[in-house]
């Protein structure tokens, strides 16, 4: 409560009025609907129906709160994205905390805490419901703690640091790869000793123990995940030389937040204050190479910035303490702020589609390509929002055109789980039945009948639809300019008399990217 009360008052104010006007953003976009329920939502969606210790593309704790957050508030997108949008106004609080830790005074928090606030990437993982709106928590959280066992040589922190690790974890695996190279990094720093204790090893063994029910689960399907990440990798991530890996982390964490944490990334090694502190600048180091060499995406890195950015504000605070030099503070301050409110118009759907197009266009910023698919007017966490009930429209158009009982043995297959969840989400008020799919985790889930006579499937190509069917018509196809190109000009197919048996077609159509 007194941390609470610090942050209500005084000083510290302009960080509350900061995280509050992060939080309004957000809400605001998500009454005015936000382009429409994002691909991935319809998934998450599905997948909250279907509780598990775990699915192929992602661990499970996600999907439970989701599961819990449409028991309590229903599934619109402003109720399901409420919890994204406390995430990001929270991270700006937690990013003060850590640089009140590191030692910075007011000035350095309002700093980092306005960074983190214009950061597109932060911005748009906030405007909608994934398990990446909570991975930065996790982050910020065990290095916080990581911060407190530093400074102070408490081992009981490790107790708790095992708790948020393993919680994490569930979240997202990405944080294994976090707290693994924070551990390499405490040990090449010379906190080898902070990690010989009892503390530690309990602090594992917690780990392990959140993570079992999961390890279980990939144990009894044959680890899923790794083949997931493995076509991944192969199949749907671009491969980024170095250098435009490194450009497109700058673009989405704002040009402008650059000269900050590249000099808290720089302190944390040479910095009298922040030395203590160095296994996180061998933390980001290790991450980098990884992701580089592992093919993964840019905004991958986005959760260990705050950390940086709290370093780079104490550096600068202290640096522009001198009256001489003031007027640098106010003119970065100044610039990020400006700078910050144009590129909003580009991180969030708060203009009508065709004005974000003319407007993104104007200020020349192409976003960072990061999977192979041709490019779009919009980005593709913009463009996945747009067709899918107009999509599911002309599904149950197709579905209606059949006599009942060719309805009561009619499946509708689905490319992929974007599709397949929108059937789910949406075929409700059209009386579809459930959506299947080869992707992910609906392959897992099996067929919705185990022999139908009918298949009313959602793209695809006629000639493959042959091998199966002795019967393939067009009934539609559905158009959307704005989708991404491999949801527009999409058939819509009526399949008729099955050759074989779908259990002898289901493993081929097993899609695990």
């Amino acid at each position: 409560m007194q941390y609470l009360r610090q942050y209500l008052s005084g000083d510290n104010l302009p960080i509350t009025i900061l995280a509050v006007t992060n939080l309004l953003l957000h809400l605001f976009v998500n009454l005015t609907g936000g382009y429409g329920y994002f691909r991935d939502e319809l998934y998450y969606i599905a997948c909250s129906e279907n509780l598990a210790p775990g699915y192929v593309d992602h661990p499970p704790l996600s999907i439970f709160i989701l599961w819990l957050n449409r028991i309590l508030f229903g599934e619109s997108i402003f109720a399901l994205r409420f919890l994204p949008a406390v995430s990001g106004a929270f991270l700006i609080f937690l990013t003060a905390l850590l640089v009140r830790e590191l030692g910075g005074n007011n000035r350095a928090q309002i700093i980092a805490a306005l960074v983190i606030f214009v950061s597109p990437i932060f911005l748009a993982i906030n405007d909608f419901y994934s398990m990446n709106a909570f991975e930065p928590l996790f982050w910020m959280a065990a290095s916080l703690l990581l911060i407190r066992i530093l400074k102070s040589g408490n081992a009981n922190l490790w107790i708790w640091f095992g708790i948020v690790t393993g919680l994490g974890l569930l979240n997202k695996y990405s944080m294994a790869f976090f707290v693994l190279a924070l551990l390499i990094g405490s040990a090449l720093s010379g906190h080898f000793k902070l990690l010989m204790n009892r503390q530690f090893l309990y602090g594992m063994i917690i780990v392990f123990l959140i993570f079992l029910p999961h390890i279980i689960w990939q144990i009894i399907y044959n680890f899923p995940t790794l083949e997931f990440i493995t076509n991944a990798k192969q199949y749907k991530n671009i491969i980024m030389p170095p250098a435009d890996f490194i450009s497109a982390v700058i673009l989405i964490q704002h040009p402008f937040s650059f000269p900050l944490w590249f000099a808290g990334l720089f302190g944390l090694f040479v910095n009298k204050d922040l030395k203590a502190y160095k296994p996180f600048g061998i933390t980001f180091l290790i991450l980098l190479i990884l992701f580089i060499v592992q093919n993964g995406k840019p905004y991958y890195l986005s959760p260990v910035f705050p950390v940086l950015i709290a370093s780079g504000a104490v550096i600068f605070a202290k640096f522009s303490v001198h009256p001489k030099l003031k007027w640098i503070s106010k003119t970065y301050i100044a610039a990020l702020f400006i700078f910050g409110l144009i590129f909003i118009p580009v991180s969030l759907p708060v203009l009508p589609v065709e004005s974000y197009i003319r407007y993104s266009n104007a200020l020349g910023i192409s976003q960072p390509k990061m999977e192979k698919h041709s490019d779009t007017p919009l980005p593709q966490v913009l463009a996945d929002r747009f067709g899918w009930e107009e999509m599911v429209k002309e599904v149950s158009d197709a579905y209606y055109s059949l006599s009942g009982e060719e309805q009561n043995n009619t499946i509708i297959y689905a490319q992929n789980y974007g599709q397949a969840g929108a059937v789910d989400f949406f075929g409700k008020k059209f009386g579809l039945p459930p959506a299947s799919s080869g992707h992910n985790n609906y392959w897992l889930w099996g067929p919705a009948l185990s022999k139908p006579e009918v298949a009313i499937i959602i793209g695809g190509e006629e000639k493959d639809h042959l091998q199966v069917f002795e019967s393939v018509e067009i009934f539609s196809v559905h158009i959307n300019d704005f989708a991404m190109p491999y949801e527009t000009n999409l058939p819509i197919f009526i399949c008729r008399h099955p050759k074989m048996t779908l259990d002898k077609v289901w493993e081929k159509v097993k899609l695990f990217i």
